[in-house]
């Protein structure tokens, strides 16, 4: 049977408006009815607030995006819906009890190679391992970054906002809905999550959000809706600095699954930012980045060499001015 194309365009614009009421809905009554003090991050040396907050957004995040993908014609919906259960399984597992590393990996793992075998039909299997060694780091690196008020809500509302907005002007409206209603759960929860944040998503949300992150911009690489290169440049803000911290922790020998406070968004709180400055901040950089994206993708392959060029000069001098003001702050 034909769906009319203005039902069509009608269940596509109420999805994300269904997933971003759910949201809010859910969050509303784990607050006011007081469960979502059974699960607390609670401050320590390493942690950039000083009361228990509920983390339990990231179940608030999940309803929505569920909820409005539901029924929704989208090839490879399956796959996305398994691997998303897993992660947020054994995630859920780990804010209550604090897993063991390799058991999350091992799922980890599991879920970005039965997405990227159910995307890509198993075709290119080097192709495949690279691709899922990136999902992997995608995942872990958006909880990585989880750790200031409205910092990874926001980068998944615009990351996922940009996508998208792609997504659409290529024609692909299943797509286009699909990451659309990720952006309106990400909003619901900044609601709640924004400085002065009542609620933090936790493992259940940041895990799956960062998963999605790289499995849709694969899955809309090898859908040819964008360049490789364009769902990394949209997602930067969150890929460079967790990259980059990563590196120069390797470097000098350090356990980098420890917890620690050397992320470029976590100087800028400590040097007087503040939760609220550094996150509007960041937005800038995430809608600047996701702007050029969408306007590179629409030009030559030489624009786009110059403007990833460009991009890695603003960032290298963003890192250089940040770690110059740090080493003046602590001598």
């Amino acid at each position: 049977m034909t769906v009319p194309m203005e039902y069509a365009a009608w269940s596509h614009a109420a999805r994300p408006i269904l997933a971003c009421g759910l949201t809010l809905g859910v969050l509303y009554g784990l607050l006011k009815s007081g469960l979502a003090q059974t699960i607390l991050d609670r401050p320590n040396q390493r942690s950039l607030h000083q009361t228990p907050i509920p983390r339990v957004g990231g179940l608030a995040v999940l309803a929505g995006i569920v909820a409005g993908w539901l029924g929704l014609d989208y090839l490879h919906l399956r796959v996305l819906l398994l691997t998303l259960s897993m992660l947020a399984l054994i995630s859920f597992f780990d804010d209550l009890k604090n897993l063991p590393v390799w058991q999350r990996f091992l799922v980890h793992f599991l879920a970005a190679g039965i997405g990227v075998i159910g995307l890509s039909d198993g075709q290119a299997w080097l192709l495949g391992v690279g691709a899922v060694l990136a999902i992997v780091w995608m995942t872990n690196l958006f909880n990585f970054m989880d750790g200031s008020d409205g910092l990874a809500g926001g980068m998944a509302l615009f990351g996922f906002l940009f996508l998208a907005v792609r997504a659409a002007w290529v024609g692909d409206a299943a797509f286009a809905s699909l990451n659309a209603v990720v952006a309106a759960s990400a909003l619901g929860f900044l609601w709640f999550n924004f400085h002065p944040a009542r609620v933090f998503m936790g493992d259940t949300g940041s895990i799956p959000l960062g998963f999605l992150a790289g499995l849709a911009g694969f899955a809309g690489w090898v859908s040819q809706a964008w360049p490789f290169w364009f769902p990394v440049l949209v997602f930067s803000p969150f890929i460079v600095d967790a990259t980059v911290t990563l590196l120069r922790r390797l470097a000098r020998g350090e356990k980098v699954w420890q917890a620690h406070r050397e992320h470029y968004y976590q100087r800028l709180i400590l040097l007087g930012h503040g939760h609220r400055n550094t996150a509007l901040l960041e937005y800038a950089l995430m809608i600047a980045a996701g702007l050029s994206a969408l306007w590179g993708a629409l030009q030559s392959t030489s624009a786009q060499a110059l403007l990833l060029g460009a991009w890695a000069l603003i960032y290298l001098a963003l890192a250089r001015t940040i770690d110059r003001r740090w080493r003046a702050a602590k001598n």
